[in-house]
């Protein structure tokens, strides 16, 4: 959208807008704007021709921010904005450009405004779902940790403390990382994420028995929180508690080890007996120590948005893989339109497998009556259709590598499955 504003000599030295519309779904609008006769640098500010300042107003007239001259080009969005301005969702109505008329010539000045609209978009976000704080017993407080996962190039990051949620209510602003609320309820008889919530506790986090404990994770649940089992198969605090109620999975917690193998095979056990439920992973970092990192491993989720909310939405519905880095092996599969965590009921049976960023894995199709191995060794960008068998009822990938004999995952995707 161009708009091309002839500012007049009487308007000099006042303030006053120019208004533009905004469409829906709108994710970020980019405002540039240019104007003749300008004297740049000093020269200019001592002797300026025509200086134009700008800021900008919402929908609602709400004010976002200001510039003046010292830059040629704006932006706002939900997740980030230039330096001076609000960060915010975009709404559709009458959006207003604040001019600022500080010097006109007497022939005034034709200023011209480009604005540019950046679509909400299916996107590949990259996080690390279960990172400790200081507010519990991490070693790092929040800003080091987000600061800390931005430079690994994540766009989300949980922290998820012992039965402590006040990191939830004190998140700050980093432009383009989403903070997840999480609390890691923690209990003898095994840890859970309770995503989404700020306070997923309408008391305490105490619970002693079953009933008790399914009564803690209802009231969560009821409250908006998504329910993650944690590191179910570990040696050390392993999940004993009876009950299954949860809705995710967490196969990978920390660097790829014998008890995430193990968990791998608890949650493909768990679809045998009936459950379709995602998978997700997290570093459980703590502190820097051994291979513990932030983003090892990372979940991959295709999101409609940066939004925790939509986020979330994406990793209950198992659109998600896990790999050990962000720079690490890159999985996606679909058949037609259905792609990871979705359900195909009818038609030829088969995925497409889309893999990059390998390093001489060996590519592994996953299904409920055994494994296939699709590629020996692959080491750069490819593409698979891999047809299926009549009875197959999910398939997934796996990217592995061999230490010795030992199989260890490099990524692996949630399943797409069969009726």
């Amino acid at each position: 959208m161009k708009i091309v504003h002839k500012i007049t000599k009487d308007k000099e030295r006042t303030y006053y807008t120019v208004p533009f519309n905004v469409g829906e779904n709108v994710e970020k609008i980019t405002i540039s704007y240019s104007y003749p006769g300008t004297t740049r640098g000093h020269l200019g500010d001592l002797h300026p021709i025509n200086t134009i300042d700008i800021g900008l107003m919402d929908e609602k007239g709400q004010f976002l921010g200001w510039s003046g001259s010292a830059k040629d080009e704006i932006f706002v969005g939900e997740f980030a904005s230039s330096k001076g301005y609000l960060s915010k969702p975009i709404n559709p109505g009458e959006w207003k450009i604040i001019v600022g008329a500080y010097h006109v010539q007497d022939s005034g000045v034709e200023v011209t405004y480009n604005i540019s609209f950046e679509e909400r978009k299916k996107q590949l976000l990259y996080g690390d779902l279960h990172i400790h704080s200081d507010a519990s017993d991490g070693k790092y407080d929040t800003l080091t940790l987000a600061r800390r996962a931005k430079k690994k190039g994540l766009d989300f990051i949980a922290l998820a403390n012992h039965n402590n949620y006040s990191d939830n209510l004190y998140f700050p602003h980093i432009d383009n990382l989403t903070f997840i609320p999480a609390v890691e309820w923690t209990h003898y008889n095994g840890h859970m994420n309770f995503f989404g919530v700020n306070i997923p506790f309408e008391n305490s986090f105490i619970a002693n028995d079953e009933v008790q404990a399914n009564k803690l994770i209802e009231d969560a649940r009821n409250l908006g929180a998504l329910i993650s089992v944690n590191h179910p198969k570990c040696s050390i605090c392993p999940y004993l508690w009876e009950n299954e109620n949860f809705d995710t999975v967490e196969i990978w917690n920390g660097p790829m080890s014998p008890r995430n193998t193990r968990a791998i095979a608890y949650w493909t056990d768990l679809f045998k007996r009936g459950r379709k439920l995602p998978m997700v992973g997290g570093s459980d970092y703590h502190k820097q120590i051994g291979f513990a990192r932030i983003g090892n491993p990372v979940t991959a989720v295709l999101s409609d948005s940066r939004s925790d909310k939509d986020i979330l939405n994406a990793i209950k519905k198992g659109h998600s893989f896990i790999t050990s880095s962000i720079n690490s092996a890159k999985l996606l599969l679909n058949c037609g339109k259905a792609i990871m965590g979705d359900t195909v009921k009818k038609g030829e049976k088969y995925v497409d497998v889309s893999c990059d960023r390998m390093k001489g894995e060996k590519l592994v199709l996953v299904t409920d009556k055994g494994e296939q191995t699709i590629k020996k060794r692959c080491f750069k960008a490819s593409k698979f259709r891999v047809p299926l068998s009549n009875g197959i009822s999910l398939a997934y990938i796996k990217a592995v590598y061999y230490l010795g004999k030992t199989e260890y995952i490099r990524a692996i995707t949630n399943p797409i499955y069969f009726e």
